[in-house]
């Protein structure tokens, strides 16, 4: 069974800095497009960033770029997002999803297979 379980969330203040994991079971994720979305309760989900099967093209929503890395470890069918200089506005449930093969269509949700449970971040001011 394919499981990405995010971790990582949690509190903290404005300014501060959070780093989400996201791991990968039941399948290797290596060649593949990796990306992280978050969504608030009753809005649609929104792209945050993505990450090429070898890490080597990323891709940043505006409202995060500067501030925000996503990051992969194939060893490990892992991704990561090192989030800086939150802002309440960045308060939202964080999803990790990946999508088969390479093509790279970063910041659409359908071109996604699996998705995550997600994991909360609460940022105060």
């Amino acid at each position: 069974q394919v499981q990405l379980v995010e971790s990582g969330g949690g509190l903290v203040q404005a300014g501060g800095s959070l780093r989400l994991s996201c791991a990968a079971s039941g399948r290797t994720f290596s060649r593949d497009t990796m990306g992280w979305f978050r969504q608030a309760r009753g809005k649609e989900r929104e792209f945050v960033a993505a990450i090429s099967w070898s890490g080597g093209s990323t891709y940043y929503a505006d409202s995060v770029k500067g501030r925000f890395t996503i990051s992969r470890d194939n060893a490990k069918n892992t991704v990561y997002l090192q989030m800086n200089s939150l802002k309440p506005e960045d308060t939202d449930v964080y999803y990790c999803a990946a999508g088969l093969g390479s093509r790279w269509y970063p910041s659409k949700l359908d071109a996604y297979d699996y998705w995550g449970q997600g994991t909360q971040v609460t940022v105060s001011s």
